[in-house]
């Protein structure tokens, strides 16, 4: 008996909805662990190569060799990208006459739409993958309440047609239903917990892009504005 009542005994008792439901919330499933292993190890390695390069630009500015550095720098994270886009953005803008950078606002204003562009675009890469998480968090125990419901009208059903509510008769549906349920919560708990930590890490991934945004402004259009003490701390500035 107890051979007969284990899990594949359970599953087997699943009809066509019940295997819909199933499959769609493996399909969650593999798509949550995915996101959840992948989004991890490039948020890791973008937050050390991100450290590194702005160790690289605060010694760049000491030595006064930012713009010929900073060109051949990778463009392997969101820092990098912004500082390359803020370096073209000047150099445009050197290219242009007085008159346009006038009508475009000025070099302050020029280069203020530059950064912000980078920002903005940087904000919509790192929530690529969430509303895959979010659904999954939100949707999961709700699929899995549906194919509890749905075994427990077939437990009813059986019931009915045996007249009796042996345990033979109800134990394959009322299986199904733990199933169910069960497996909508092991579908929807990893993903809230990721989507939290992953929505967590961008909000202090961007506050720090846009304190970037603002040293990389006065340096691009003042000049080395900042003092030794500031170069210090932010060289040894940590970067999530």
């Amino acid at each position: 008996m107890t051979h007969e009542l284990g899990l594949a005994h359970f599953v087997a008792q699943i009809d066509t909805v019940g295997k819909v439901v199933l499959v769609f919330l493996l399909m969650l499933s593999i798509a949550s662990w995915y996101l959840i292993f992948t989004k991890g190890l490039a948020n890791w390695l973008e937050a050390r190569r991100a450290k590194r390069f702005i160790d690289e630009f605060w010694r760049y500015i000491a030595e006064d060799k930012l713009q010929d550095n900073l060109q051949q720098a990778k463009s392997d994270n969101a820092f990098s990208n912004l500082a390359k886009d803020g370096l073209a953005a000047l150099q445009s803008a050197s290219h242009h006459g007085t008159h346009k950078l006038v009508a475009a606002g000025g070099m302050s204003e020029f280069m203020t739409r530059a950064l912000r562009n980078g920002i903005d675009q940087e904000t919509s890469r790192t929530e690529n993958g969430l509303t895959i998480l979010a659904s999954a968090g939100s949707a999961s125990p709700y699929i899995g309440l549906f194919g509890t419901v749905w075994a427990i009208y077939h437990a009813l059903v059986q019931i009915g047609l045996s007249g009796q509510g042996s345990l033979d008769k109800v134990a394959g549906p009322v299986g199904e239903a733990l199933i169910m349920t069960a497996i909508g919560l092991a579908v929807a708990i990893p993903a809230v917990f990721a989507y939290n930590a992953f929505s967590r890490r961008n909000r202090m991934w961007l506050v720090k892009l846009d304190a970037f945004a603002h040293d990389l402004f006065v340096v691009l259009t003042v000049g080395n504005a900042l003092d030794e003490n500031a170069l210090s701390a932010h060289a040894t500035g940590a970067v999530l």
